[in-house]
């Protein structure tokens, strides 16, 4: 494979009032290259500026005249580097030109790894879309498919997906991508870890084959590679460079700990104060160690695969407005959350590699700001530790410490608070008229239950005998009765 021509960025504050995406600084400064002039439609220059964008950041500046010559591209960029804008401009810019409406196939594919990417995504994209016409769906597990199905046969120009929910909507004749003109795939060696690309490359081969091809990936070895060579044609290869790619910037710190002494560490530097990330392995430990937090009065929310997506995104909304200033997660968020100022990382159990380690770690000392990142290891841990300490290019003196010791007290006091951001409430969306916000009832109806659970009745209905007298438990076996059954697993 041939050599990238790397661009240095250099991180800079984003106003999170217009944080399309948690991004390294503009590539020039108010004399260089402007949306404009790298040829974007007029619509979404002024959709940009809205949002207080105005300038290009060094990914976009590079990537945007090749894709949107229509050439296949191949991005070489670290999580938060600007990648999201990078591939949805010119995608928007090529649909916007033939808008449609009315039930259609869509015509643009973007694949990525886990649900709040797809969600990032589409958050980030949908809004500029309106100034094209250009409509967007997401369809990842965990959600309700119905509502997916729903959005589908209405029609829309761009699908942002994580690969098995697609997978699972095309076998049920519910969604094509013989229309796609513009895939792109984002976090490849992500998907490739997680073993999706066997199935990205089924999705791929639906598309049509002179579809534009766009694929952004941190790294571009094994699997990857095979990506690239079997689908993009002579693509324009882009590379952004910053510095601490190879390692956050961050201060990263080691510990020696007895088993015993893990949970009582990890409430201490919980309670730190500012924003917190602590990775665990698996799911059922995600859930217990929030619950350790809980019960001794931190705020702390738990975010895994095993959670329906609701209640992931509410978790994460309580990190992202620090009313929870600690997210407990497995390494389904290490590329998933893009939140600002937090302030410590905390590994609880080591990550399975570098790779792990370093996307974990890349949670704090974000946009220049400062951060910490500690692992807790137990004696039998350090060896390994430390050779993935060295494949990362970090070198953490590992000591042993205890709770309430001098190093521990030290890094709680560091802490920088961060001020709760309450959401407003959501409104009801029931229509107006009735009890409940519901319309009236219509001559012919059955009548409606009223609000103490009684059913309203007009003068002259039978009156309904009470529950106990007409009905009665039955266990198992018996007529009527149902067994307890075990709640559905979710994806």
């Amino acid at each position: 494979m041939s050599s990238f021509d790397p661009v240095d960025a250099v991180d800079t504050r984003i106003d999170p009032q217009n944080d399309l995406e948690n991004a390294t600084e503009p590539a020039a400064g108010p004399a260089g290259p402007s949306f404009a002039r790298l040829g974007l439609p007029q619509p979404l220059v002024t959709a940009l500026e809205r949002r207080g964008i105005h300038s290009p950041f060094a990914i976009q500046a590079t990537v945007l005249p090749d894709a949107l010559a229509g050439r296949d591209v191949l991005g070489k960029a670290a999580t938060g580097s600007g990648k999201t804008l990078a591939f949805g401009l010119p995608m928007l810019a090529r649909l916007g030109l033939t808008a449609r409406r009315g039930p259609r196939a869509p015509r643009a594919l973007v694949l990525v790894p886990t649900r709040e990417l797809a969600q990032q995504v589409s958050d980030n994209l949908a809004p500029l879309g309106q100034a094209t016409g250009v409509q967007f769906a997401t369809v990842y597990g965990g959600a309700p498919m119905h509502r997916q199905i729903t959005q589908l046969r209405r029609g829309v120009d761009v699908v942002v997906a994580t690969p098995g929910r697609l997978q699972d909507l095309i076998s049920q004749g519910e969604a094509t991508l013989a229309e796609v003109e513009v895939s792109v795939v984002d976090e490849a060696d992500f998907m490739s870890d997680l073993g999706f690309l066997p199935v990205v490359q089924e999705l791929l081969d639906q598309t049509r084959p002179d579809a534009q091809r766009l694929l952004f990936s941190a790294t571009l070895d094994g699997e990857v590679d095979t990506l690239v060579r079997r689908y993009l044609t002579d693509p324009a290869r882009h590379e952004v460079r910053r510095a601490g790619d190879d390692a956050p910037p961050a201060e990263h710190l080691a510990y020696s700990v007895a088993f015993r002494d893990k949970v009582p560490l990890t409430q201490e530097l919980a309670a730190r104060p500012g924003r917190t990330i602590v990775f665990a392995r698996t799911q059922l430990g995600v859930d217990r160690l929030t619950e350790n937090l809980q019960a001794v009065g931190i705020k702390a929310e738990a975010i895994h695969g095993g959670l329906p997506q609701s209640a992931r995104r509410r978790a994460l909304e309580a990190f992202t407005d620090a009313r929870s200033p600690v997210l407990v997660a497995t390494d389904v968020a290490a590329r998933g959350i893009h939140v600002d100022d937090v302030s410590l990382v905390l590994h609880y159990d080591p990550p399975a590699d570098h790779k792990t380690y370093l996307h974990r770690s890349g949670r704090t000392a974000r946009a220049g700001a400062a951060g910490v990142v500690v692992s807790l290891l137990l004696p039998d841990q350090v060896g390994q530790a430390k050779r993935r300490f060295r494949q990362a290019k970090v070198d953490p003196q590992v000591s042993r410490v205890r709770p309430g010791d001098a190093p521990i007290a030290e890094l709680v006091a560091s802490g920088v608070p961060v001020e709760p951001v309450e959401r407003p409430a959501r409104e009801s969306r029931r229509p107006h008229g009735g009890p409940a916000g519901r319309r009236p009832r219509r001559d012919g109806e059955r009548p409606r239950r009223s609000p103490d659970g009684e059913r309203s009745r007009r003068d002259g209905d039978r009156p309904r005998r009470p529950y106990g007298d007409r009905d009665r438990f039955r266990g198992p076996g018996e007529r009527g009765g149902r067994p307890d059954r075990p709640a559905p697993a979710r994806d």
